[in-house]
């Protein structure tokens, strides 16, 4: 299975601008900019994607890792913070908050299946920064 995006860029990097669009085209000529990536402008960002394929790889892994295990997910909700460090230029983090509704499991039981989630999505195996992972049950 092989998925693909496309990316192209105008001019500078500081005042130039970009577009990205996606195989489904999920991202049409998705706008992207030095100001949407490091300040407050409008379109997303590298960091911003890594974070929603994080979050979304982490949650199916998750829900596979559960049904696996017997126990059906009511709901996961999974937030992914992308740490970027610009003095580096390097992403420093993934931070994975995990809430999610299971009928009948024990905490240790679910933390078990949590952190194998952490380990073995596969955008988890792609990075090579620290991954944290907090999880609840509600």
């Amino acid at each position: 299975m092989k998925r693909f995006a496309t990316a192209n860029w105008q001019g500078t990097g500081k005042e130039g601008k970009g577009n990205l669009t996606s195989q489904s085209t999920v991202l049409n000529k998705t706008q992207y900019s030095f100001g949407s990536r490091f300040a407050d402008g409008i379109g997303t960002n590298p960091e911003e994607l890594i974070a929603a394929a994080h979050a979304g790889c982490f949650t199916m892994k998750l829900s596979f890792n559960l049904s696996g295990a017997g126990f059906t997910p009511d709901n996961i909700d999974t937030r992914c913070d992308i740490t970027l460090d610009p003095a580096k230029g390097e992403i420093t983090q993934s931070h994975l908050s995990v809430k999610a509704k299971v009928a009948g499991i024990s905490k240790e039981k679910f933390d078990e299946l949590v952190a194998d989630a952490k380990a073995n999505c596969p955008v988890s195996k792609l990075y090579k920064t620290e991954i944290i992972c907090e999880a609840s049950l509600v």
